[in-house]
């Protein structure tokens, strides 16, 4: 599902070269659910914007469903990942003035899709997520929990085959961080294939596969303990 040969990326300023990942040989299957872990500024989120067509390496190749990417045109690549992938963060980066169901709705504007069914799947989404009662709220009248599960909605309305998730439960207390934790790994038993970045070794070791990155290189990898 993913493969990453020989990835190196190096971010250049006019005074300063800083060396983010060198020669990340990473596999991914269908269906796995992968933690990355690792110090602050190790790569994480570099190789997982990577892997999310974000950025592109400076040199080695991605591969996304066993086609490689030999060219990074934009209008492609826009395509490619907002069909391919669904994004979460710490952040929940949602509108303020718009509804949940909106911004729920928002991956799906990019697609030639009517407003019914847009709609239709945006409520689905909600549903799938437990918050099918506040459609029609702001994210402002949401706690932080139900924002990111807002946040989760949006990333799986396009019913993408990968979830990549950065800290997603970053800002959130322990029961919330849970809450959050089994609806991802709900998604992964039904099939949805997640890399997630996270600091928390509990989280992670519910997961089925640790990569651990350390000053932007692979270090370890290990099976986690599934609770």
């Amino acid at each position: 599902m993913i493969k990453l040969e020989k990835v190196s990326k190096t971010y250049r300023t006019d005074k300063v070269e800083t060396l983010a990942l060198k020669d990340i040989d990473l596999h991914v299957g269908k269906g796995e659910f992968v933690a990355m872990m690792g110090p602050s500024g190790c790569g994480k989120s570099t190789l997982l914007n990577i892997i999310g067509l974000l950025d592109r390496p400076g040199q080695g190749r991605v591969h996304i469903d066993g086609v490689a990417l030999s060219s990074y045109r934009d209008k492609d690549v826009a395509r490619l990942r907002n069909k391919t992938f669904g994004f979460i963060f710490q952040s929940f980066h949602l509108i303020p003035d718009l509804r949940v169901i909106d911004n729920v709705e928002l991956p799906l504007l990019y697609r030639s899709m009517g407003n019914g069914e847009r709609s239709r799947l945006a409520r689905e989404a909600l549903e799938r997520v437990g918050l099918g009662a506040r459609m029609e709220h702001f994210p402002n009248q949401l706690s932080g929990g139900q924002q990111q599960r807002v946040a989760i909605a949006r990333a799986i309305v396009g019913r993408p085959q990968i979830l990549l998730a950065d800290e997603p439960t970053g800002n959130l207390d322990s029961k919330m961080s849970a809450e959050v934790m089994d609806i991802l790994l709900k998604l992964n038993s039904e099939g949805t294939t997640i890399v997630m970045v996270t600091h928390d070794e509990q989280e992670a070791r519910r997961v089925g596969r640790i990569v651990r990155v350390f000053d932007g290189q692979l270090v370890g990898k290990e099976h986690a303990h599934a609770a």
